[in-house]
C-alpha cells in the first residue's frame, strides 16, 4: 500500500488517544520503522525519539535480546490465561521484580496498562479495609494535578481539570491536596513548601483518617499534571503520615520506574516502602503492554482465605500475565544488569542538569524541572512574571511541530515540552536533541512573542 492510501485510511478511520483529529489532518505522521533512539516515517524521514515513544523506550528501537527472547517464546507458546494457572515467564519475572523492589512489597499482580495497574490498586485498597473489617475507610486522598489514567477509577484518583471535567459525573469523590510545587508556590523555599505541605496532609488524615483507606501518589515527580518535582523529603513525610494515620500508601511509578529518574524505582531516593506499587511503560522496554501492582504480604494475606468467606480479589484482565510480554520484561531487566544501566542513567542525568542550565536561560523558558531523564521545559511569555502564552497560542504544541520538522519527536503538555530520552541514548544523540530542543523553542517563541505584542 503506497503513502497516500495510508494517510487516507489513516484520516478516515484513525481515532488517535489525546488527539484532536483536526490537528493530524493538517500534520500527520506514520511511523514505520525504528532503529535505536531514532524513528522512520512512511516518507523516510527520520526523528529522534525524545520521549521514547510516550516515556516508555529504554534500550533504542530493536534491541537484539528483547527481540530473540520475544521470538524464543514465540517457538513455545504466545499467551495462556493466568486466571487459575500460572506460566513459567510470568513466574520468573514476578521474582525477578520482588528482587528489585522495595522489601515491604512481596506480591505481584499483573495487568496491561499503566492505568490498569493503578485501577487494581484501589479496588485492592477499597476490598482490603472491607476484608479486615474496616469498610468506613472507602475514600482515597490524591495530590492536585495527579495523573494516574484513564478508566474511571483512575481519573476518580486524577485532578487534572483538562482531561476529568467532562467526566465529573461518573467519578467518585477524592480528598484533593495541593501539590508542594515550588514554582508555583508563594515562598521559593523548598523545606519550608515541604513543611507547610506536609502539615496542611496531616491535619487531613487526621480529621479523617477512620474513612481514608489511601493516597495515591506519582513518585517524586508528576507527569502529565507539568513535570513537577516534588521537594525533598515530602514523599517520605507522605509515608510517615500514612503509617501514623493507618492508611494505605499507594505509589504509582508508571513513569518513573526501571531507571528513568536515576534509580530503579524513584521511590529509592527517599527509601520509602509503600503498601503497594504501580509499575508499567519501561518493564517490557517499551515493546509490549504489560504492567503490574506489587503489594505488601499483609495486603494479600486479607485476601487469603477459605473461599466461603468471600474474601476473593475479582479482578483480572485477558492478557494478564502474557508470555510475550513477560518474556520481553525479563529480558529487559537482565539488559538492566548487563549494561548497569541505572548507573549510566544516574552520570546521563548529571551531565544533563548542566547542559539544560543553557536552556534556562532562554528568554522565554520560564522553568525547567527534572529528575534523572525526566525533563520538562515550561514556556512562559515574561520570564520574570512567569506570565503564560495565552492558551490559544499553543506555544508549547507549535514548539513540538517545529522539532518534528527538525528531526525529533516529543510532545507537550500544555506549553511544558516533554524531554524524556530513552536511557540507551549516547551523549552525543543527547547533544544533538538538546540542539534541536533549543531552536525549537527559540524559533516558535520569538515568532509567537512578536504576534502577541503586536
Amino acid at each position: 500500500m503506497d503513502q497516500q492510501q495510508l494517510l487516507h485510511i489513516s484520516k478516515q478511520h484513525m481515532w488517535l488517544p489525546f488527539t484532536q483529529m483536526s490537528d493530524y489532518e493538517k500534520d500527520p505522521l506514520i511511523i514505520e520503522s525504528g532503529e535505536g533512539v531514532h524513528l522512520k516515517d512512511i516518507e523516510g524521514n527520520e526523528y529522534l525519539d525524545a520521549y521514547s515513544s510516550l516515556w516508555l523506550n529504554v534500550h533504542g528501537h530493536r534491541k537484539k535480546e528483547i527481540d530473540e527472547a520475544i521470538k524464543k517464546q514465540l517457538d513455545k507458546i504466545s499467551h495462556s490465561t493466568l486466571l487459575g494457572a500460572a506460566n513459567v515467564p510470568s513466574i520468573l519475572l514476578a521474582k525477578k521484580i520482588i528482587d528489585l523492589a522495595p522489601e515491604r512489597l512481596t506480591r505481584v499482580f499483573y495487568s496491561d496498562s499503566g492505568a490498569t495497574s493503578v485501577e487494581i490498586s484501589i479496588k485492592m485498597a477499597y476490598q482490603y479495609w472491607q476484608n479486615v473489617g474496616q469498610p468506613h475507610k472507602k475514600k482515597f486522598v490524591t495530590l492536585r494535578n495527579g495523573y494516574h489514567g484513564d478508566t474511571v477509577g483512575t481519573m476518580s484518583v486524577g485532578s487534572i481539570d483538562i482531561y476529568h471535567r467532562v467526566y465529573n459525573s461518573l467519578l467518585f469523590d477524592s480528598i484533593v491536596v495541593p501539590y508542594p510545587n515550588v514554582y508555583h508556590h508563594p515562598s521559593d523555599d523548598e523545606k519550608v513548601v515541604c513543611e507547610q505541605s506536609l502539615t496542611e496532609l496531616g491535619e487531613i488524615f487526621k480529621n479523617h483518617h477512620d474513612e481514608i483507606a489511601g493516597m495515591t501518589v506519582e513518585s517524586i515527580m508528576q507527569g502529565a499534571g507539568g513535570m513537577n518535582v516534588m521537594p525533598n523529603g515530602y514523599l517520605k513525610g507522605v509515608e510517615q503520615l500514612c503509617r501514623k494515620y493507618n492508611i494505605l500508601l499507594i505509589v504509582d511509578e508508571v513513569a518513573t520506574g526501571f531507571g528513568r529518574t536515576g534509580k530503579m524505582f524513584a521511590v529509592e531516593h527517599e527509601n520509602v516502602q509503600p503498601d503497594m506499587m504501580t509499575l508499567a511503560k519501561g518493564i517490557s522496554g517499551g515493546y509490549l503492554p504489560i504492567a503490574a501492582t506489587l503489594t505488601s504480604e499483609e495486603i494479600y494475606q486479607a485476601f487469603y482465605a477459605d473461599f466461603k468467606e468471600g474474601k476473593t480479589f475479582y479482578h483480572g484482565h485477558s492478557y494478564t500475565g502474557n508470555q510475550l510480554g513477560c518474556a520481553a520484561a525479563l529480558a529487559n531487566l537482565e539488559i538492566f544488569e548487563k549494561e548497569n544501566l541505572v548507573k549510566q542513567a544516574e552520570e546521563k542525568s548529571e551531565w544533563l542538569a548542566n547542559q539544560l542550565q543553557e536552556i534556562a536561560k532562554l528568554e522565554h523558558v520560564g522553568d525547567v524541572r527534572k529528575l534523572g531523564l525526566m525533563c520538562g521545559i515550561e514556556l512562559v511569555k515574561n520570564k520574570e512574571t512567569k506570565e503564560a502564552f495565552p492558551w490559544e497560542e499553543r506555544v508549547g504544541y507549535q514548539a513540538t511541530l517545529k522539532m518534528r520538522e527538525l528531526g525529533m519527536l516529543t510532545r507537550p503538555l500544555g506549553d511544558v515540552i516533554v524531554f524524556m530520552p530513552p536511557l540507551s541514548a549516547t551523549y552525543e544523540e543527547l547533544a544533538e536533541m538538546l540542539t534541536i530542543l533549543r531552536k525549537g523553542i527559540e524559533q516558535v517563541t520569538e515568532d509567537v512573542g512578536e504576534k502577541v505584542n503586536v
